[in-house]
């Protein structure tokens, strides 16, 4: 693989944003598309943004305004860009145009990925003159620090491709997941929204409120999980058995109703529920105030994981 020296963009808003911020760091280029003028300074602004957090993450570095463009003409970015991320509003329809659009123009050694949360990149491929080169890049807000990005193949996606596509991403200090088969929703998306559902439902019973159920994630089960998983969260709760001696303890409650899945039948009532409790949980502070302490916290996160070698730490 020829090495990657300019990133093109499809899409400037946080994720484009933040997609661009990492690449900026790691000394590329970067070449943003967005059919919006006035994309250009809020692109801009969260780039700034979003460097303090990076280089209190990895070493200071100066900002390198002069490796950031912006261009509301397709045609320019696709071809500058040796390496093309798609970070569009998540509309299938719209994205299997785009891919075709950009794939019209892109020179075919060039890989297309999407930064879509959940949807096949085989739909996405679909009208694509070499749809070999598609792949899913699905990365996690924020861009600039949480470092896992799904890489998912659709049906004509070739190995090339995906290997690349693991090298690329590992470059720019990312951890690469890559999926075994295309599946709606991929891993992580697929374990938030189970989570998110089962959420809903203890809102819409009354069982809890909103800042209930964060605290209880807050306080307890995320403590774990920013550096080990479920399976290895129980394996270790089986005690010196491990998960075999975990699944004979719980395996029947499995059986038990403690969860709902699906998701509560919407109504104006939740909607009003969950909009006033994270207003309340907000507590009147700004985006701008909320999105610093998260980047903080994050921060002196990973460098925790990092000091024991563990999880994120290890990027």
């Amino acid at each position: 693989m020829s090495e990657i020296s300019t990133l093109g963009l499809a899409g400037a808003g946080v994720i484009g944003a933040g997609w661009a911020a990492r690449a900026l760091y790691h000394g590329l280029n970067v070449v943003v598309f967005d059919p919006s003028p006035e994309a250009q300074d809020k692109l801009k602004q969260a780039v700034l943004t979003a460097w303090p957090s990076i280089t209190d993450l990895n070493g200071d570095k100066e900002f390198p305004a002069d490796n950031l463009s912006f261009t509301t003409d397709l045609k320019q970015m696709v071809q500058a860009a040796q390496w093309i991320q798609e970070s569009a509003p998540e509309r299938e329809d719209l994205k299997i145009s785009l891919f075709a659009d950009i794939d019209e123009i892109a020179d075919p050694e060039v890989i297309i990925a999407s930064s879509s949360s959940g949807f096949l990149p085989s739909s996405l491929q679909s009208k694509c003159r070499h749809p070999e080169r598609v792949i899913i890049g699905h990365p996690f807000n924020p861009v600039y620090l949480l470092p896992l990005v799904e890489i998912v193949a659709g049906k004509k996606t070739s190995y090339d491709s995906m290997e690349r596509a693991v090298q690329f991403y590992t470059s720019i200090g990312m951890h690469a997941l890559k999926l075994p088969n295309e599946i709606e929703g991929y891993v992580c998306d697929r374990l938030q929204e189970a989570l998110w559902r089962e959420a809903l439902h203890i809102v819409n019973k009354g069982a809890g409120s909103t800042a209930d159920i964060d605290d209880s994630i807050i306080y307890s089960a995320g403590l774990r999980w920013a550096f080990m998983g479920p399976f290895m969260t129980y394996h270790l709760a089986g005690g010196e058995g491990g998960m075999a001696h975990f699944l004979s303890q719980f395996d029947p409650e499995l059986e038990l109703p403690w969860t709902d899945l699906g998701f509560p039948k919407w109504s104006d009532e939740l909607e009003q529920k969950l909009i006033s409790g994270c207003e309340a949980q907000a507590a009147g502070k700004t985006y701008q105030q909320w999105e610093a302490k998260r980047n903080a916290v994050l921060v002196d996160i990973i460098k925790v994981l990092e000091k024991h070698g563990i999880g994120a730490g290890t990027v």
